[in-house]
């Protein structure tokens, strides 16, 4: 057996892609824009939804910003941002000069609480300060509570912008990760389900509003002759080398889903005789997760003391890579002054949480290695 890195995430490549790339340098058309953009962005709204318009971008960083911005988000208005996720969720807000006001998780999906939320909401209008959009994020592809999160959302007139970077191909009622917002946000990142090296999509309801999405990523440029720029603009459209990389990723997405689940699965029966350790999951049939990452809990006064740090070091000393689950925003040193709304729940699973190795490239001797190494960590 061999003991080669075991990633906690890497890129899969299904076999296709390099044909879509060569297209791209056959055709000289190695510049941002193409035929490559084009298929992507198609195959993109055949899979999510027919009646979706998307637009290609360089991250779903840059799909966030312009979702802020054409939700009509101004310097000093205030949006709600789920406190525990990945920071590229609440840093765009800064970019338009607003103020995150960030709330915490409930226990179930480990999402965006919706009580704490309309809590929030209520405060922050008794204060004179009505927010501007609500980001929710579906964590680690577990939908967040749908009709819960909507329902408060309408009372107050809200839109939502659906941080969906983690949950392409995971469904709520059997419909996609991506459409329930009144804007979507979709990643490509390296080590997301599907990869363009680098890359993102915003989803829109209207193509009026896609539209609009892409004159803003592509330097706001006029209708003129020369350039002419009457509004800010932005470097945002993704390239076509990278869209063809992505038309390649889509022929193999549901196997790579499937794949990932498979991996989760690996880790309920892995776990389901060790007290103390609890493997994240959706929390009823209506969520299908991708389970782009499987995550555990750990209660050290049920293991003995050992703690999910302990676990992360044991294996990292085997040559096999997890990492803790997200630091929550209100905990981060850019973002400790911001309001918060909600208790402890982001901050337990912070700090008893773990994430592990989940890509759809998993080996069986990687699993065997991986069962090893958690077994002889919970019988040390």
């Amino acid at each position: 057996m061999t003991n080669l890195k075991i990633w906690l995430s890497s890129p899969h490549m299904g076999g296709n892609e390099k044909k879509y790339v060569q297209e791209a340098f056959d055709s000289n058309w190695v510049a941002p824009l193409g035929p490559n953009v084009t298929g992507f962005e198609q195959d993109l709204e055949h899979y999510i939804s027919n009646s979706a318009h998307v637009a290609a971008l360089s991250s779903g960083t840059a799909a966030i910003h312009l979702g802020l911005i054409l939700l009509d988000v101004k310097a000093g208005d205030e949006v709600i941002c789920q406190s525990f996720t990945f920071s590229a969720s609440a840093n765009p807000i800064l970019y338009q000069g607003a103020l995150p006001v960030f709330i915490d998780s409930e226990t179930e999906t480990w999402n965006i609480c919706p009580i704490a939320l309309e809590e929030a909401i209520k405060d922050r209008i008794s204060k004179g300060k009505k927010p501007k959009v609500i980001i929710a994020v579906h964590l680690y592809g577990v939908p967040y509570k749908i009709e819960e999160i909507r329902a408060v959302a309408n009372r107050y007139e809200i839109p939502i912008l659906e941080d969906s970077a983690e949950a392409l191909g995971s469904t709520y009622k059997g419909q996609k990760c991506g459409t329930f917002g009144d804007i979507g946000v979709l990643s490509f990142n390296g080590n997301k389900i599907i990869t363009t090296s680098g890359g993102g999509a915003i989803v829109t309801r209207t193509e009026a509003l896609k539209n609009k999405a892409v004159f803003f990523a592509t330097q706001s440029r006029d209708p003129a002759p020369h350039y002419q720029h009457s509004e800010i603009g932005y470097n945002y459209r993704m390239s076509n080398i990278c869209a063809g990389i992505g038309r390649g990723q889509m022929e193999v997405l549901d196997a790579h889903v499937a794949l990932r689940r498979r991996m989760n699965t690996f880790y309920q029966e892995l776990f389901s005789s060790v007290a103390g350790v609890t493997v994240f999951k959706a929390p009823d049939t209506d969520c299908f997760s991708n389970y782009w990452l499987s995550a555990i809990s750990i209660d050290p006064a049920k293991t003995n003391g050992k703690t999910s740090t302990d676990l992360r070091l044991f294996l990292e000393n085997r040559n096999i890579e997890c990492r803790p689950l997200w630091k929550p925003m209100h905990l981060q040193p850019i973002f400790e002054s911001y309001p918060y709304y909600g208790g402890k729940v982001a901050q337990f699973l912070f700090d008893n949480g773990l994430c592990l190795p989940s890509g759809s490239n998993l080996t069986d001797e990687d699993r065997i290695r991986i069962a090893q190494g958690c077994t002889d960590f919970f019988l040390q």
